[in-house]
């Protein structure tokens, strides 16, 4: 069955879509509804899985949300007992899956403002390795009505004897960053827990959101269950309208080593970019190479910046206080390893630093997404070659080839995670001869 695909809304207007208090929403903000947001509200209202694909920072993850707050924004009058009271509930309506913890508390963040600003009655839950023991049992006994977890909590979640009871109720499941899911040995856990998340709850439907797809197909059938021998697929929706990313290669004045990961020679020229810049993210590969970086930079930092570091090996409480202090705009420089790479939503970054070679040209354009984080502003990065094989493989020709590589890595934005790193980092002056 060949998917629908869209790439404009059909001729309806938010009014027949958005309650009241979502219009004035919007409107108070200066805001109005993107098309594919109005989209998928249509997708929902027809009882339809679909498959989002839209650029970085084009409100993807609203519009996989915006279907859920419209249906729980109508009063409820289900009780259940607590043991000490009566509360409202009406199980847990949405299931929300991201690839990072750091993502998935994030979009907690994010989501409970307009929750809070239009007095919606949706409890807003997250549940991750790092989620204490009792908040965990809690959520079995008493769900809230959105969660937001990773795919091996799911597993968990599915293992256990009460599953049917609280999955019963689900009525939508939000795969968030859905390329970097399924293209994983977590890709294979999640198409198990979804499987299961079938037979449990017979009403779901699915939202897929992601920002680089090369095949949707594919993806659109993971979203729906395949029975009977036939292949089904979610309905496709395409947002456009993304500003071209500004990369730039380092033009170190500094000698550059023979081998090496960790571009110590450019360490005076990446402190200049954090100086500069409103707020710069640098990512490494390994977290090893994070600690280095940072204590390189932090023993430089004679101008005092506020220098910070990520990586998931950190202390919970301090990957949240560095999270915080990110998105109210008190960092200057944070050096983070993968656990920042997809979706995470701070529009203050300004510049993005790459140090070397990374693991796939998807991935280097999930990192350059993370600066200006906007859809209508350009992205900017700065990749440091980190020892002369880098250099030579990525920047020969960039000064005659770089309006025409823009172009190129524009385009590569619309790319899957199956395009590997030599498509990007071959020698520029054979690709464009």
């Amino acid at each position: 069955m060949p998917p629908n695909i869209q790439t404009a809304f059909p001729d309806e207007t938010a009014e027949l879509l958005l309650p009241g208090r979502f219009r004035q929403w919007f409107a108070a903000r200066g805001w109005s509804p993107r098309e594919h947001q109005l989209e998928l509200l249509a997708k929902a209202r027809d009882d339809r899985s679909a498959l989002l694909i839209a650029p970085t920072g084009a409100g993807k993850t609203l519009a996989g949300f915006l279907p859920t707050l419209v249906e729980l924004s109508a009063p409820t009058s289900n009780l259940i007992s607590t043991g000490r009271g009566v509360q409202r509930s009406r199980g847990l309506h949405t299931l929300y899956i991201s690839p990072l913890k750091a993502l998935a508390v994030d979009i907690a963040r994010n989501l409970e403002a307009p929750v809070k600003e239009m007095g919606l009655p949706v409890k807003i839950e997250t549940r991750t390795g790092d989620t204490p023991v009792s908040r965990r049992q809690r959520q079995r006994r008493y769900p809230p009505d959105i969660l937001l977890t990773t795919p091996e909590q799911l597993a968990l979640l599915l293992s256990s004897d009460d599953a049917p009871f609280l999955f019963s109720s689900l009525k939508r499941i939000v795969l968030d960053e859905l390329h970097a899911l399924v293209t994983s040995k977590r890709g294979d856990l999640l198409s198990l827990g979804l499987a299961r998340l079938w037979r449990l709850a017979l009403q779901m439907r699915s939202i897929g959101l992601s920002a680089t797809v090369a095949e949707p197909e594919s993806l659109a059938r993971f979203l729906v269950p395949q029975r009977d021998g036939m292949s089904k697929t979610a309905d496709i929706v395409v947002a456009g309208g993304a500003a071209a990313p500004i990369v730039e290669m380092l033009d170190t004045r500094e000698k550059l080593p023979w081998a090496g990961h960790t571009a110590r020679h450019a360490l005076g020229e990446i402190y200049e970019l954090i100086k500069r810049n409103k707020t710069t993210l640098v990512f490494v590969n390994t977290r090893s190479q994070a600690e280095m970086l940072f204590q390189d930079l932090w023993r430089m930092n004679d101008d005092g910046l506020a220098i910070a570091l990520h990586h998931g090996s950190l202390d919970v409480a301090q990957r949240r206080k560095v999270e915080d202090a990110m998105a109210q705009g008190k960092l200057r420089g944070v050096v983070c390893t993968s656990s920042l790479d997809l979706g995470v939503d701070w529009g203050d970054v300004d510049l993005v630093i790459n140090i070397g070679a990374p693991k796939g040209a998807s991935r280097l354009m999930q990192r350059i997404g993370r600066a200006n984080h906007r859809i209508d502003e350009a992205s900017r990065a700065v990749l440091v070659p980190a020892n002369r094989f880098h250099r030579r493989a990525r920047c020969a020709g960039a000064t005659r080839a770089r309006p025409r590589l823009r172009r190129a890595v524009s385009r590569r934005r619309a790319l899957s995670g199956s395009t590997d790193g030599r498509a990007l980092f071959q020698p520029l002056a054979d690709r464009f001869r």
